[in-house]
């Protein structure tokens, strides 16, 4: 009743967040076996930074320094992996060090993301209410994100017809724009929003062409069977002829603990001005 949710056995399920900032799942039972399911996302109370991601063995010292020359170099980027790979914890790390001058607006379906710095404006989705009415979009938020002179516009997660505004922002001098994505690799980055932007009404031809102009690189995430989150990849967007993109390994997380670099290196040096 705090978050003001219905959960009864009309309405089985229920994600929230709960006054602390934590999200909420619940099942109830029979659905739920062998009974009622309620699962807790906590987000950390700030923001880790780079040298703790470092120390934490999910970034190498090489890997942060290249992370921060992205940041600085105003490149729009997406962060992508799978569910619990870090996605979050790395894009609020490095949101921590864009100048503290810069605006950063957030649009988020539920706020998760806490970076440490200084100027923040974060915008959350609302569900409908308990008479199906009064929910607030992802795209509607963006919108709304791009009057309010962001110097970055953040998306916390791209899952939905949102991509199709993100993707106009970055192409409309938006720069150092950025957001996560689930995908099981880098390569997979463009037939994810392919698939995204087309249910949204996006040709496949504009969804590509968007892609290859806005974004400058995606930076992959995986979470070891060791449970240690890792940066495995960092890879940049290539066209081809026929005008569809597909994501091009520059560094790779060998199986040494060492980056290694790969065919998009030379791209991946012009965005960092190297």
């Amino acid at each position: 009743s705090m978050a003001g949710r219905r959960l009864d056995d009309s309405e089985p399920f229920v994600d929230l967040r709960l006054p602390d900032g934590s999200r909420c799942h619940a099942a109830l039972a029979p659905l739920a076996r062998p009974g009622t399911s309620i699962s807790l996302r906590v987000p950390p109370p700030r923001a880790f930074t780079l040298d703790e991601l470092v120390a934490a063995g999910t970034l190498t010292w090489r890997g942060a320094e290249l992370l921060r020359g992205l940041v600085a170099a105003r490149a729009a980027f997406l962060v992508s992996g799978g569910t619990g790979s870090g996605k979050t914890t790395l894009l609020a790390a490095l949101l921590s060090v864009v100048e503290p001058t810069e605006r950063l607006v957030l649009v988020e379906d539920a706020s998760e993301l806490r970076p440490d710095h200084p100027h923040v404006v974060g915008l959350e989705g609302r569900p409908a209410n308990l008479e199906g009415a009064g929910a607030i979009e992802m795209r509607t938020l963006i919108r709304q994100a791009l009057r309010m002179r962001p110097d970055r516009l953040v998306v916390g997660e791209v899952r939905g017809a949102e991509v199709v505004d993100l993707l106009a922002a970055l192409n409309t001098g938006h720069e150092g724009g950025c957001g996560t994505l689930h995908a099981n690799s880098a390569l997979d980055v463009p037939a994810r929003l392919e698939a995204l932007a087309l249910a949204a009404g996006l040709d496949r031809a504009a969804t590509h062409s968007q892609l290859a102009s806005g974004v400058a690189a995606v930076l992959h995430v995986v979470r070891g069977r060791d449970g240690v989150r890792r940066l495995a990849e960092i890879a940049v967007p290539s066209r081809a002829a026929d005008g569809l993109v597909s994501m091009v390994p520059a560094i790779t997380l060998g199986h040494d603990g060492q980056l290694h670099e790969g065919r998009g290196a030379p791209e991946l040096a012009r965005v960092l001005g190297l």
